[in-house]
């Protein structure tokens, strides 16, 4: 997986399940450009945080050992790898 700067969005393409029991949404896979499909092994934690009229949804997850960050912009249903 390539290195990325933690300081800057990065817009990913994100397969998610949604509607599963008591979670709303589960991020499963998500693209970077130009790389393959890769696999989320675990969902840690989510929350919602709302910035005027926008709500950012927050999933923490596992790729194998690595900690990474997806948001979910509800206005203009983009998904960003933040870390």
């Amino acid at each position: 997986m390539k290195n990325f700067n933690k300081n800057k969005l990065e817009r990913v393409e994100v397969m998610a399940l949604f509607g599963y029991e008591m979670t709303p949404c589960q991020p499963l896979t998500f693209r970077r450009q130009g790389e393959s499909e890769t696999e989320i092994t675990e969902l840690l934690q989510t929350q919602i945080k709302f910035a005027g009229e926008v709500a950012l949804h927050i999933f923490d997850v596992l790729v194998g050992r690595e900690k990474l960050r997806l948001e979910f912009n509800s206005r203009d249903l983009s998904w960003y790898l933040t870390q």
